[in-house]
């Protein structure tokens, strides 16, 4: 351990901790901004200065807290008068380069430099000269929104993007004040290699990069009385939403949600949480034919549609090894305008269907190709995150918190435990191995808690004994851990070795869906652990905690589908894939 003095008293450490996490760890705040805890700290802003004081002659040196380690013996002072000026010069500086239009800003109430600038008592016109970009917004993907006049080259959305997703849509162009941060090459974010993940918004700490604003649209589609409005919620959304409303992490909303729902002016809710017992029944389905009868391995998952991106532009090789299977949403939105309106005797084109997902990416999934129209509408019409649906129950003044709980609609709303795992990185792997088992050997798993695949570890790895044939199994998450394991692939079959695996869970996002680019702001592994044991506790009080135990799952199949992997099932819940190039 490390001893230290901040501020007059002792502090004992681990080593490698910085001068922020030792504050941090005493109560005492160290305004940031540049600083994540969520990515490599690198000391852009220099807000966090402080002092380190020679106690013998009471010379100070000046550091960074966010990237300093502490030392033996360090005396921190972390605020006083000329600390105190020092930060505020940095925001001053940072506001005269940087927009004040607050009031229509998508980040106004939730941006950390407007924050900070309450916190110093900026109140007054700068002292130094207005000077702004003037960059073009760039808002060519109907998701993403770029604004570089709001950027203040902190530089986490290129850590994001670049250290912990591998994806390198972002860079820094230009030099000194001339430096704005962009698409590489300059071109537009529609023709990079944006994966439209979102974790570039979500670690954004002002309105530079957003997510478009959708709430408008629903309203008026509600509306519509010619319009029957329905609604389906994702997995993670009910673990992560009753932060928008302050109750604590990991809350489970799921009553409250959807009475919220209807209160908005929802004629019927569903959950999406039903598709994902669908979604096991046909993944799970496909993987058993591939295992006995041939076909591409390993197979991997296909719900996220940030991972499908990816690999439509990276591994054109792979793509015969994605399950065919359509996501959850999908699946849902494909039922809802064909089995479900034929019980309601509506047309599809008369059904007006917004999912809630925590995920950016979802609203490019749900156009990506004329598999997403199987209905002969759009199976989706609108896809909100979940701090899109805060904000819209927030201008219709309902108290979220006090809410009483509801139940879902039937017969595409009622769910299993293994449904709402989903939301959590092995989830997917975790729901899928109840059934396999099932559907392999001819009887129930006897632990249906698969804890190997649970947990923050970026690969997991695991083998399941289905009757004597021992399946390899690899679930990743957050898509800068992917490549790894691709390689892996790519060399045990050059060396004509056995395949390392046969079953892969990917989720683009760090913890799974639960830290989704849609989620309430604050991306950590602390709020990522409280999430996704929300969900486990879901599981865990659920009567039913395997797919196809649903009884409804098993109506579905008997009045409509036949039985997964179906011909009726394939061109309603199944999809295909396309190479496209990196650089559009």
């Amino acid at each position: 351990m490390i001893t230290l003095t901040i501020n007059g008293k002792e502090v004992s450490v681990e080593p490698g901790t910085t001068i922020l996490q030792a504050a941090q760890q005493m109560n005492v705040k160290i305004p940031s901004l540049c600083y994540n805890k969520d990515l490599p700290a690198w000391a852009s802003c220099g807000i966090c200065v402080v002092k380190n004081v020679d106690p013998r002659t009471g010379r100070a040196r000046m550091a960074r807290a966010c990237c300093t380690e502490c030392t033996p013996g360090m005396n921190i002072v972390t605020s006083d008068l000329e600390l105190t000026k020092a930060r505020r010069t940095v925001l001053e500086l940072i506001l005269s380069n940087h927009p004040s239009d607050c009031l229509q800003c998508e980040r106004s109430g939730s941006c950390e430099l407007q924050d900070l600038a309450a916190d110093f008592g900026l109140r007054q016109a700068p002292r130094f000269k207005k000077i702004l970009k003037n960059q073009p917004i760039d808002d060519s993907y109907e998701e993403i929104v770029l604004n570089r006049d709001k950027c203040i080259n902190c530089g986490r959305c290129v850590e994001a993007c670049q250290i912990v997703q591998n994806v390198w849509a972002l860079e820094y162009t230009g030099r000194g004040d001339k430096t704005v941060i962009g698409p590489v090459a300059g071109v537009d974010m529609a023709h990079s290699p944006c994966i439209r993940c979102g974790q570039c918004a979500a670690h954004c700490p002002t309105g530079a990069i957003t997510t478009r604003n959708k709430i408008e649209d629903v309203f008026t589609k509600i509306a519509d009385s010619e319009l029957t409005p329905v609604v389906s919620i994702a997995p993670s959304v009910r673990a992560a939403i009753g932060e928008e409303f302050g109750l604590p992490a990991g809350t489970l909303c799921t009553g409250k949600l959807y009475t919220a729902l209807r209160m908005l002016g929802f004629k019927y809710i569903f959950d999406t949480n039903f598709a994902a017992d669908l979604t096991i029944m046909e993944e799970g389905t496909e993987l058993v034919t591939r295992l006995t009868k041939g076909g591409a391995l390993p197979m991997f998952t296909s719900c996220c549609p940030g991972w499908v991106d990816y690999a439509e532009k990276n591994y054109h090789d792979f793509l015969p090894n994605l399950s065919s299977a359509k996501s959850p949403q999908q699946m849902q939105g494909a039922v809802t305008k064909t089995y479900w309106a034929e019980k309601a005797g509506l047309k599809a084109d008369q059904i007006y269907h917004v999912s809630i997902m925590p995920c950016t990416a979802k609203a490019y999934e749900a156009r990506r190709n004329d598999d997403m129209k199987s209905s002969g509408a759009q199976d989706i019409d609108k896809v909100l995150t979940t701090r899109e649906l805060a904000a819209l129950i927030r201008q219709a003044g309902i108290n979220f918190a006090d809410l009483a709980d509801s139940e879902a609609d039937s017969p595409i709303g009622p769910y299993t435990g293994a449904a709402t795992i989903f939301g959590a990185t092995g989830g997917v792997m975790e729901a899928a191995v109840r059934t396999a088992y099932k559907l392999v050997v001819g009887k129930e798993l006897g632990d249906v808690n698969y804890t190997p695949v649970r947990g923050l570890e970026g690969v997991k790895k695991a083998e399941v004994d289905l009757n004597g044939t021992k399946v390899k199994l690899a679930v990743i998450h957050q898509m800068g851990n992917v490549d790894a394991v691709i390689q892996e692939i790519r060399k045990a079959a050059a060396e004509g070795k056995d395949r390392p695996y046969d079953f892969i869970e990917v989720m683009a996002c760090k913890g799974g869906c639960v830290t989704g680019g849609g989620q309430p702001y604050g991306h950590c592994d602390e709020l990522r652990e409280k999430r996704a044991a929300a969900l486990y506790e879901d599981d865990a009080t659920h009567e039913i905690r395997c797919s196809h135990q649903n009884p409804l799952i098993t109506q579905i199949y008997k009045e409509y589908f036949g039985e997964p992997n179906s011909e009726k099932a394939h061109h309603l819940l199944h999809t295909k894939y396309t190479a496209r190039e990196l650089y559009n």
